[in-house]
C-alpha cells in the first residue's frame, strides 16, 4: 500500500508512563489473560472429555471459547509486552493483523451467540425435533458459516481502513490497533469509513439482537406454560448464561463502536476498549461455569483427570 511509505509503524498508548505502574499492569494483564485462557480451555476440554456434553449447545460453546481465546490473545500479550519493555511500537502489518483478527473475532462471537439462541429455541419449543433440526451436519455448517462471514467482513473492513493515508501522526490512542482510533489519525477524509462502520455495525446488531429477542420471546412463552415452578426454573437456567453473555457483549460492543463522537475521550475510549475486548473473554467461561449445573458437574468429574494428565 502507498501509505506505508509515509508511516511504517504506529505507537500504541500505554496505560501509564510510570515504570512501577507499568510493571504492576504487566502482572495484572498476565493474571487476566491467564484466567481467560485457562477458563476457556477448561470449557473446551470438559466438553470434549464428557460424552453427555456432545450436544449442539456445547458444540457452539466450544466454538465460542476458541473465539474468546483468539480474541483476547490478539490484544493482551502485545499490551503486556508494552508494559514490560516500554516499547510501544507496532509495525504496519502487525497493526493490520490486529484489526483483522479483532473484527473477525467480534463478528464470530456475535454470530455464534445468535446461533446459540436458535439452539435454545429449538431445544425448548421443538424438543422432539431437536436432534433432527440441529444434527451434526447442520451444526458444523452454521459454525463454519459464522467464521467465513466474519472473515469476509473483517477483510473488507481492514482493507477499507488501511486504504486511508497515514502521513503524519502515528500515535494510536488505544492499547491496541482500533479502527476508530486509526480513523482519527488518518490525514484523509474518513467519512465513508465511518458511514460504512456505522451501517454494517447497525445492521448486524439489529439483525442479531432482533433474532435473539424473537427467539427468547417464543422461549419465554413456552416456559410460562410449564405448570411446576421447578420445571420453569430448570428450563430457564439453561438459557440465562447465554442471555447474560449476549447482553454483555452487545452492550459493550455497541458502546465502543457506535457511540457518538461527543462521548469520546482518551479515558472513555480506554475504558470502552477494556469492556468489549477484555471483559467478555474473561467472564464468558465464568458465567457458563457458575450458571450451568451440567457444566459444574462435568467440571468436578473432569478436574482430577486433567490434573492427573497435567502432572504426568
Amino acid at each position: 500500500m502507498d501509505n506505508q511509505s509515509s508511516v511504517t509503524e504506529f505507537l500504541l498508548m500505554g496505560f501509564s508512563d510510570d515504570h512501577d505502574v507499568q510493571l504492576l499492569l504487566f502482572f495484572l494483564l498476565f493474571f487476566i489473560y491467564l484466567i481467560a485462557l485457562i477458563g476457556n480451555l477448561l470449557i473446551a476440554f470438559v466438553v470434549i472429555l464428557n460424552h453427555h456434553l456432545h450436544t449442539p449447545m456445547y458444540f457452539f460453546l466450544v466454538n465460542l471459547s476458541l473465539t474468546d481465546i483468539c480474541y483476547i490473545t490478539t490484544t493482551i500479550p502485545k499490551s503486556m509486552a508494552v508494559s514490560l519493555t516500554d516499547n510501544k511500537t507496532i509495525t504496519f502489518p502487525g497493526c493490520m493483523a490486529q484489526v483483522f483478527l479483532i473484527i473477525a473475532c467480534i463478528g464470530s462471537e456475535v454470530a455464534l451467540l445468535t446461533i446459540m439462541a436458535y439452539d435454545r429455541y429449538v431445544a425448548i419449543c421443538h424438543p422432539l425435533r431437536y436432534s433432527l433440526i440441529l444434527n451434526r451436519g447442520a451444526c458444523s455448517q452454521m459454525a463454519l458459516a459464522s467464521w467465513i462471514s466474519s472473515f469476509v467482513h473483517a477483510s473488507l473492513q481492514t482493507t477499507i481502513t488501511f486504504q486511508l493515508n497515514f502521513c503524519g501522526l502515528n500515535i494510536i490512542g488505544q492499547f491496541f490497533c482500533d479502527v476508530p482510533q486509526l480513523q482519527k489519525i488518518s490525514c484523509t477524509d474518513t467519512k465513508f469509513n465511518q458511514i460504512f462502520m456505522w451501517i454494517s455495525g447497525f445492521i448486524v446488531c439489529i439483525f442479531c439482537t432482533g433474532f435473539v429477542f424473537a427467539s427468547y420471546g417464543y422461549i419465554f412463552s413456552v416456559i410460562l406454560k410449564i405448570p411446576s415452578s421447578q420445571g420453569r426454573y430448570k428450563t430457564f437456567s439453561t438459557c440465562s448464561p447465554h442471555l447474560t453473555v449476549f447482553s454483555l457483549f452487545i452492550i459493550t460492543s455497541m458502546f465502543s463502536y457506535l457511540r457518538p463522537q461527543t462521548l469520546s475521550s482518551p479515558t472513555m475510549d480506554l475504558l470502552s476498549a477494556v469492556l468489549y475486548a477484555v471483559l467478555p473473554p474473561v467472564l464468558n467461561p465464568i458465567i457458563y461455569s457458575f450458571r450451568n449445573k451440567d457444566m459444574q458437574e462435568s467440571l468436578r468429574k473432569t478436574a482430577p483427570i486433567i490434573k492427573r494428565n497435567f502432572l504426568a
